[in-house]
């Protein structure tokens, strides 16, 4: 499988990742009534990335599936991997982060975590506290990279701000074809100032995987160039197409889904297909919430 760097890194990873947030239900159910709905297909399809050959997988302390993460591991080389993380804005002070990493480092069965991330925004205090012990765990080699999550320009310009020792190195935002809001400011600051992007909802919650989301002009054309391809291939390899900054990281819910989306890999559009494809999407609606923080 293909290894990328890892924006201004020397962190190898796959293109693309996986995310293991599933819904706000199944966090509740998880932490309150310790169920968990479809466990065992989800955990499938997590160990369906690693074995197509996917190395980057996304979790977060609240969303209840560190410990599948975990699971998956198992038997394989950690430092072959690349794990990321986030601290929920509950736990946003110096000591508050600390405690929150330690716990993640033991549901994940690891020693170190390699990219720890600011799950939101909160108030600009808490942010540089929670940032002054993200620094402390880097010196501590607990965590290897930094990275923010559902910024926007200006409180991610602040972030960079509050930074004394190390670099921020990623930011996590909702990002696709059809939702390309970002592209106007964060996107740009991004590419100048080195700092990736994890795009979620890289298939705008499942409205890009149907074969009319596109249309199938798009799929013939794209197809005479490039074999067999599916809707959410296409959607995907945008992303590799157009950026080398940009790591979508598609839900990690269906074993037969992670492996069709394996396939986004290793191939790239024309800059004509990639026009094809945006002009496509302009009529599709995709998902957003409150913590996008874009307009």
């Amino acid at each position: 499988m293909e290894k990328v760097k890892f924006g201004n890194t020397d962190s190898m990873i796959t293109p693309m990742g996986v995310g293991t947030y599933y819904d706000f239900k199944w966090i509740g159910l998880a932490k309150t009534l310790r169920i968990r709905p479809g466990k065992e297909r989800r955990f499938s399809a997590i160990k369906a990335a690693l074995d197509a050959g996917i190395n980057f997988i996304d979790t977060a302390e609240i969303y209840e599936t560190e410990p599948f993460v975990a699971e998956a591991m198992k038997g394989r080389k950690r430092d072959e991997l690349f794990i990321a993380t986030k601290v929920f804005p509950l736990h946003y002070s110096y000591d508050g982060v600390i405690k929150s990493c330690e716990r993640s480092l033991r549901k994940l069965q690891t020693d170190y975590i390699d990219l720890y991330q600011l799950h939101m925004h909160s108030s600009a205090d808490k942010v540089k506290e929670a940032l002054r012990g993200l620094e402390h765990l880097k010196d501590e080699g607990k965590i290897r990279h930094i990275g923010i999550s559902n910024f926007n320009l200006e409180q991610t310009k602040e972030a960079v701000s509050f930074m004394k020792k190390y670099e921020i190195k990623s930011t996590q935002m909702n990002f696709n074809v059809a939702h390309r809001n970002i592209e106007k400011d964060l996107v740009p600051y991004c590419r100048e100032n080195s700092i990736a992007i994890l795009a979620y909802y890289p298939l705008a919650h499942g409205m890009l995987t149907s074969e009319s989301s596109l249309g199938k002009e798009v799929l013939s054309e794209i197809e005479k160039n490039h074999g067999k391809k599916t809707m959410p291939q296409i959607a995907l390899n945008w992303f590799f197409s157009k950026y080398d900054f940009v790591y979508p990281i598609p839900r990690a819910s269906n074993p037969d889904h992670v492996k069709e989306n394996a396939g986004s890999m290793g191939w790239k559009m024309t800059p004509e297909e990639i026009e094809l494809v945006e002009k496509a999407a302009s009529g599709v609606q995709g998902p957003s919430w409150s913590g996008d923080n874009t307009t």
